[in-house]
């Protein structure tokens, strides 16, 4: 099955991102809005509390989990955005290392984000994405 995402790489920004800058979808492609990822097992109650790793894992698993019953996966999504609430740049470069190595070279445009709380008690990391299937 065709994939309706294309990561645009630009030539003129620096290559120190480990992303693509752009993604394109044509118009024919169904978009699918995720809401955030949350590190929250079957139960409702947050996971790895005090792990930014582990949680940034398990909103992997979720993600892929909501992608799945959208009728997409990892390779479909053409962007996202990942919360840390945090004030220190090493939890964020560990969040995104689980994020980055999930996506592999599917290296959608992200932004990675310091935050001040998230919503969910003890929760440290919120991974949100859009996706684009072409429906057969």
């Amino acid at each position: 099955m065709p994939r309706a995402v294309t990561l645009i790489r630009s030539a003129t920004l620096s290559d120190v991102a480990e992303y693509a800058y752009a993604a394109t979808a044509p118009a024919e492609a169904r978009l699918i809005f995720l809401a955030g990822s949350c590190p929250l097992d079957a139960d409702g109650a947050t996971v790895a509390v005090g792990d930014v790793d582990g949680q940034a894992a398990a909103c992997v698993a979720n993600l892929r989990t909501a992608l799945k019953d959208a009728g997409a996966g990892l390779d479909d999504v053409i962007s996202t955005r990942v919360l840390v609430a945090t004030t220190r740049q090493s939890d964020l470069v560990a969040a995104w290392e689980v994020v980055r190595d999930a996506f592999g070279d599917h290296d959608v445009p992200s932004t990675l984000m310091g935050v001040t709380v998230l919503g969910y008690h003890d929760q440290l990391v919120e991974i949100e994405a859009v996706a684009a299937v072409l429906d057969a």
